[in-house]
């Protein structure tokens, strides 16, 4: 019995080392839609210059989503001036019309990776922002209310595998 938990404790160790450890997780809660205007921002703590890291959004949404796809415009802005802009695109439904993510019922949750390996080398505070960036087939106009959203934010995990 001994060696059987010893062996236990020994596997449940090497498990936990390769997962990544979450240094910052903020969300902020919608009202069951994100308009074309509202850019969320979010102001990052300090983080150790010698440790990469990983950056993922988080998206919930439910069943008033209207399409299978999001594009977002993601900006970091370095403390010294430095601005990095994305346009970028996710997949949120299978081909079947599924909602793709986690959640039981109407609403998924949706963890989007933006970023690895990213280093945080400037002294200061980094902001990273969103927008959606959502048309209509056809239409020149961005959607100005994108119905089903619910929640948006930003996960930044160490990258304990590099």
């Amino acid at each position: 019995m001994k060696q059987f938990f010893f062996v236990f404790l020994i596997l449940c160790f090497f498990s936990s080392c390769g997962e990544n450890t979450v240094v910052f997780n903020e969300t902020r809660a919608l009202d069951g839609f994100w308009g074309s205007e509202e850019e969320l921002v979010f102001d990052l703590p300090p983080l150790d210059s010698l440790k990469t890291y990983n950056l993922f959004f988080n998206i919930r949404n439910t069943n008033d989503y209207p399409f299978n796809n999001m594009y977002l415009i993601a900006t970091i802005n370095f403390p010294h001036g430095k601005t990095v802009v994305d346009t970028l695109e996710y997949r949120m439904a299978y081909p079947d019309g599924s909602w793709m993510g986690s959640g039981i019922g109407s609403i998924r949750d949706n963890k989007l990776w933006y970023k690895e390996n990213v280093r945080f080398t400037e002294e200061g505070v980094y902001k990273v922002s969103l927008r959606q960036a959502m048309r209509n087939n056809g239409e020149v106009e961005g959607v100005k209310k994108l119905d089903g959203i619910v929640d948006v934010g930003v996960t930044i995990e160490e990258n304990l595998n590099h």
